[in-house]
């Protein structure tokens, strides 16, 4: 009988896409989570910061290396330098 081709179940209708874009979702979601979880447990209790603290001892001198470096590789001009050393009070 052709009214039997479908087994009843009339190929799952729009139940299935439903189900499917839920199951999409759940997977976007739980990978986000992972990602989250590594760079937060790799990152805790390693002092990273978003910028470097000029205003102890130890920043300002890594900030004067860092110049010192690029003008040596010739990364900036003199003129550069210079400006940048008086700007961060250096």
């Amino acid at each position: 009988d052709v009214a039997m081709m479908g087994y009843g179940y009339d190929g799952g209708g729009g139940w299935m896409w439903v189900f499917g874009g839920l199951m999409m979702v759940g997977v976007v979601v739980v990978i986000g989570l992972a990602v989250w979880a590594v760079v937060t447990a790799t990152t805790r209790g390693t002092g990273v910061r978003t910028a470097p603290e000029s205003s102890s001892a130890g920043g300002r001198d890594r900030i004067r290396q860092v110049l010192d470096e690029r003008y040596a590789r010739g990364e900036m001009t003199s003129e550069e330098y210079t400006e940048r050393l008086h700007t961060l009070g250096l």
